[in-house]
């Protein structure tokens, strides 16, 4: 490590020093940074294996979720696994080959490639800020090209569908709820009935990070979710309950599965509960809601992210060319 560091030192200096102070540069450098790498207890203590977890523990403290530190954890050990090197001597090109074997493997699309790079830039970039390394070797792989697709949303038909293929009032007040609040699946399924405010019509989720938002739903939805909860015999405090006792809080699984067979249903494909968050971004910004609103309805912290959930509907684009261009 300490050799590596000279030669980088002398790389930076060599176009101002002169062949005879480089020889004395990399004497002095030599005789002082052995003495600081033998005699430091801190770099011992915070040793190869540990700097991972210490990533980790930075990370949660920042406010991810467990779900997305596990993400981050499995995906850098296995780089490091596989890379055997120690974090601090990984190089640029042992990363580039990495990818591309892990993107060799089987059916790895742009964007999970392109999530690992971004993953391990972030792991880097920390060691480098906390000066564990000189320079982050991810700074040279730039971002993987991943292309636009077309995602689809659900037609105003195809609510309707769904509305009317409900053989229960618990699965017609999540539809409304999903389709006209843009909520996550997971901050549907964490909602308590003290959350909801029917007066103002509005309740206050849990998102990503633990961050809190209002949301808003319309007077049908209002409609529902009271005839719902009226409905009602258990004294569970979660909104949306299990159909059969004991009457358990509903888990993402449960709502995923029955989404899946509403759609397997009425022969409608790709029926889950992210493409009514989707459709919820695409109605707005295509009937004019301006783009920051959208971001803090939705509770994204990069406007690029909401974005990328919006489609532009065509007709508009063909009508505004013919107002303003054609």
């Amino acid at each position: 490590m300490v050799e590596k560091l000279v030669v980088e030192i002398k790389q930076e200096l060599s176009a101002i020093l002169n062949e005879n102070q480089l020889e004395e540069l990399e004497k002095v450098l030599f005789k002082h940074l052995t003495k600081v790498t033998i005699n430091n207890p801190a770099q011992e203590m915070n040793g190869e294996k540990k700097l991972l977890p210490l990533f980790i523990a930075a990370k949660r403290v920042e406010g991810c979720s467990e779900k997305t530190l596990r993400y981050y954890e499995s995906t850098i050990q296995n780089m490091l696994d596989e890379v055997q090197r120690p974090e601090r001597d990984i190089s640029t090109e042992e990363l580039r080959c990495y990818l591309d074997r892990y993107q060799c493997r089987g059916t790895v699309s742009k964007v999970t490639l392109d999530n690992v790079r971004r993953i391990l830039s972030s792991f880097f970039s920390w060691l480098e800020d906390e000066d564990y390394i000189v320079k982050s070797p991810v700074r040279r792989i730039h971002k993987v090209k991943t292309g636009k697709t077309v995602k689809e949303t659900y037609s105003d038909e195809s609510l309707e569908l769904m509305r009317d293929n409900c053989d229960n009032t618990r699965d017609l007040a999540l539809i409304d709820l999903l389709s006209s609040t843009g909520i996550r699946v997971g901050e549907l399924v964490k909602l308590d009935i003290s959350d909801v405010d029917f007066e103002k019509r509005e309740c206050v989720v849990s998102g990503k990070g633990n961050k809190q938002r209002t949301v808003y739903f319309d007077a049908r939805t209002k409609i529902h979710l009271q005839r719902y909860l009226n409905e009602r015999t258990d004294e569970t405090k979660a909104l949306f309950v299990s159909l059969l006792k004991p009457f358990s809080r509903l888990q993402i699984s449960g709502v995923e599965i029955r989404l899946r067979k509403i759609g397997y249903e009425l022969n409608l494909t790709k029926v889950h509960p992210h493409k009514f968050r989707r459709t919820l971004a695409t109605m707005a910004i295509d009937k004019g809601m301006p783009i920051e609103q959208v971001q803090q309805l939705l509770g994204h912290q990069s406007i690029d992210t909401t974005l990328q959930y919006a489609m532009v509907n065509q007709t508009n684009v063909k009508n505004s060319f013919k107002k303003y261009i054609g």
